[in-house]
């Protein structure tokens, strides 16, 4: 899926040029060359992150609130980046001049989103170290998306037409015009941010029968919940930054996952899920750039239209799913 999504596109690419200029040769035009190592590639590399960071940090969220409808965003990490780049574009003369300067610059979007999500993530991380109950802090997650929602939509309503279409098209999400080190940095996040939660593997076997049985096995619940929280902040918060909101991937995949291999075993479900993300988010950058057309449709909106029937047929199959 990786190479084919690196051969297809507005200008079709043999397979045996793909391989032979990725292996360390050079391509037979010099056109191809630049296509593939300047613009193909880097989108490819972040459509694997972008799918197997959000599609696990589904799966964390699914199973520490026990709810099937959670995501990535639940915490309102996604709500607090779209607020802060919103803020920006939207909102520019409610900043400061010299902030206004820095934040316009090319990693201005970036670094509100990324400040955004920090700053939810201190809130989250904080909530969580005073409530016990689990569905609280999903709770308080919901209520900020709301409050956000709201802010966003009167900034919304004072804005000017090139304004709105400049967010919009942010909203859409992007795998691509990424640099190389903006994608080194987005590795960097996701490989931590998946280090911390394959560590809670066992944690989150545990947490499928409830708290108090987690705890009866002897597990730190506050430590645990802790860890899959922040692990989800950094893959959620990361991701949002540097491709934008990007809907679907996270809620979706962890259930083709479970549908698929019929297990609640997270040794079994993490790494399926890992795999899938990465798949499904190549597959879905090969259906927005669709071969022999110059038009690239919304990642954001591929993602949906692909996903959805994919789970509805999935649920269709497997009547006895829970």
């Amino acid at each position: 899926m990786f190479f084919l999504d690196i051969s297809l596109g507005s200008v079709t690419i043999p397979f045996r040029e793909v391989y032979t200029s990725l292996t360390g040769g050079e391509a037979s035009k010099s056109t191809w060359e630049y296509i593939i190592i300047n613009y193909r590639l880097p989108k490819a590399l972040t459509a694997v992150l972008v799918g197997v960071g959000l599609s696990i940090s589904g799966l964390l969220m699914q199973t520490l609130f026990r709810n099937p409808l959670a995501g990535p965003d639940v915490l309102g990490l996604s709500s607090g980046a779209i607020l802060a780049v919103a803020i920006v574009i939207l909102g520019a003369g409610l900043l400061p001049t010299f902030l206004n300067s820095v934040l316009l610059s090319p990693y201005g979007i970036v670094l509100a989103s990324t400040l955004g999500s920090v700053s939810v993530l201190m809130l989250v991380l904080l909530v969580a170290q005073k409530l016990r109950n689990t569905m609280a802090i999903l709770i308080v997650g919901l209520m900020f998306a709301s409050f956000t929602s709201a802010i966003v939509g009167v900034l919304t309503y004072f804005s000017s037409a090139e304004q709105l279409q400049k967010f919009t098209f942010w909203s859409l999400g992007s795998l691509g015009n990424l640099s190389w080190t903006s994608i080194l940095i987005l590795a960097v996040c996701v490989g931590f941010g998946l280090l911390l939660s394959a560590s809670s593997i066992k944690p989150l076997n545990a947490l499928l029968l409830g708290e108090n049985y987690a705890k009866s096995m002897g597990m730190n619940y506050k430590k645990a919940r802790l860890t899959i929280i922040f692990a989800t902040s950094i893959l959620a918060g990361s991701i949002t930054a540097f491709a934008g909101p990007i809907a679907f991937i996270g809620l979706a995949v962890p259930h083709i996952a479970k549908l698929t291999f019929q297990t609640s075993n997270h040794a079994v479900l993490y790494w399926s899920t890992f795999f899938y993300g990465g798949i499904i988010m190549l597959f879905c950058d090969m259906a927005s750039q669709m071969p022999g057309l110059e038009t690239t449709l919304p990642i954001n909106a591929i993602t949906s239209i692909i996903g959805a029937p994919v789970v509805v047929w999935l649920l269709m199959r497997k009547r006895n799913f829970q």
